[in-house]
């Protein structure tokens, strides 16, 4: 079954550049990922500090290589310092 996550990251007052260049610099890795299926970065149009990324992975497996990697670890060792992160791992309803 598909894993979707959904982070939500709010930049610390004057980091917002270095987010989003952080975020920008995680996507190639990331959707090269095996398992990957989709990883998108948005921006709020009201609130151009708050950005969401958007992930697709084919199964939990996949997650757990994502948060293994390399990229992933040093992401989350840094994004402390520029943001407040929010992250939702959800699977999917079935609505048959």
């Amino acid at each position: 079954m598909p894993s979707k996550i959904t982070a939500i990251l709010v930049a610390h007052p004057g980091k917002s550049l270095e987010l989003r260049e952080l975020l920008v610099s995680m996507a190639p890795h990331c959707r090269a990922e095996p398992g990957n299926l989709r990883w998108d970065i948005w921006r709020d149009s009201v609130d151009d500090h708050r950005y969401v990324l958007d992930e697709l992975y084919r199964d939990g497996a996949a997650v757990e290589a994502h948060r293994a990697s390399q990229h992933y670890q040093a992401y989350l060792a840094k994004v402390p310092t520029l943001a407040e992160r929010t992250a939702i791992v959800a699977e999917v309803v079935d609505v048959r």
